[in-house]
């Protein structure tokens, strides 16, 4: 299995979704109803994706 590098998109996207989950977590931001947790984890989930598949 080859890794290529995700787009600029995908990672601003990832990195925000991770970003709100962590602040969410630290009780600073809140503005979305799911858990810190699962936040973070479905932002690396679409970095991995954007690792994993070529073009994404």
């Amino acid at each position: 299995m080859n890794l290529s590098a995700p787009t600029i998109p995908v990672f601003v996207i990832s990195l925000v979704i991770a970003v709100l989950g962590i602040l969410d977590g630290a009780g600073i931001f809140s503005i979305v109803p799911i858990q810190a947790f699962w936040m973070v984890t479905i932002g690396y989930v679409i970095l991995l994706a954007g690792n994993l598949l070529k073009g994404f």
